[in-house]
């Protein structure tokens, strides 16, 4: 780990537990603050206000699935809550909070742009285009579960125990936002990545695991490792997998099978095929260097800068994963240096 981080990093080791319990300590005047603001900034983007209590029947259901399929992480979002003196159902809000806002009643631009080269030396870089302002939730976590050698570093937000990384086996993960089918209690895709991390080596291992998870909503899952790459689109419970050297995606289907049952609005539609091509186009001057790959992320169209309205998506991270290591740029990525993250 460098020297100098404006990111928070936080070191968690042992079980479950213990995992959430010192995540949750170490972040608890955040968290507390997040879900204070409008009940984690849920009530300055949805077009109605919701309450913890209406809230508590769908994250009990929620809760069930995440236990039901996950219950390492079941047993760490007990401990998270634990550690931020917050309760239970603030802490399984916290994991699920994406889908509760859903995509029917949010005019959604999609999010994202993501990309991975499988070889020698793989990577996978992405932007993460978010609403709700979330610039100022970005925590990096290296965990270390007891009773397995296999570590795990993942980007954070306001206390999510997952959202993309690698890990030490050298298997990456990215995402992108993919709109159709019907969103349901389940396992977030958040969450799906971070059990992958956790018992996945491979890209093959995580295929296989993701098709054996009840997700809970639409998602794109990119991964990497030094043998292939692979996109995994998630849609109703279906998945479809296409894998190669290289793989790029943003906020479209692009599984044939998939394709028309796309509920991406028009104008989001033709953002992510923009991107698609002018990513596809920058590429292909590059080479694997995380400063070269930060350039293609930080220039319009794929850095999509903020435009002053809380509800609309704009890139608040972009991220370098290389084997071993995490490259991060905070916030616009085109003022903000690199920080570097490694596993220890």
């Amino acid at each position: 780990m460098n020297a100098v981080l404006r990111t928070p990093f936080l070191r968690v080791e042992g079980d479950p537990f213990a995992l959430g319990y010192q995540h949750g300590q170490a972040r608890a005047a955040d968290l507390r603050a997040f879900l204070d603001d409008g009940l984690c900034r849920l009530n300055r983007i949805l077009p109605e206000p919701v309450s913890l209590p209406e809230l508590r029947p769908t994250i009990d259901a929620y809760l069930a699935e995440i236990t039901a399929a996950t219950p390492d992480l079941a047993e760490e979002i007990r401990g998270l809550a634990a550690g931020a003196d917050i309760d239970l159902w603030e802490a399984v809000l916290l994991q699920v909070r994406r889908e509760i806002l859903g995509y029917q009643k949010i005019p959604t631009a999609g999010d994202c742009t993501t990309f991975a080269l499988a070889g020698p030396d793989p990577v996978l870089a992405q932007t993460v285009d978010l609403n709700g302002n979330l610039d100022d939730q970005i925590s990096v976590l290296e965990i270390v579960r007891a009773g397995t050698s296999r570590r795990t570093l993942v980007l954070s937000f306001g206390g999510l125990l997952g959202y993309l990384g690698l890990n030490s086996d050298g298997l990456a993960v990215g995402l992108n936002l993919v709109l159709g089918g019907q969103w349901r209690p389940g396992v977030p895709p958040y969450l799906a990545i971070r059990h992958l991390l956790d018992n996945a080596g491979s890209v093959e291992e995580a295929v296989s695991m993701l098709r054996e998870l009840p997700l809970a909503s639409s998602r794109n899952i990119v991964l990497c490792d030094r043998d292939t790459a692979a996109y995994v689109e998630v849609l109703d419970q279906e998945v479809r997998v296409e894998y190669g050297r290289n793989m790029l995606h943003t906020n479209h289907f692009l599984h044939p099978s998939f394709a028309p049952r796309d509920e991406i609005n028009v104008f989001a539609r033709n953002s992510s095929i923009r991107r698609l091509e002018v990513c596809r186009t920058r590429l292909a001057t590059v080479g694997t260097d995380p400063e070269d790959l930060f350039a293609v992320l930080s220039a319009p169209p794929i850095n999509v800068v903020d435009n002053g309205d809380i509800r609309r998506e704009h890139t608040v991270a972009a991220v370098v994963l290389c084997p071993d290591r995490l490259h991060l740029r905070p916030g616009d990525p085109a003022t903000h240096p690199t920080e570097i993250f490694t596993l220890s």
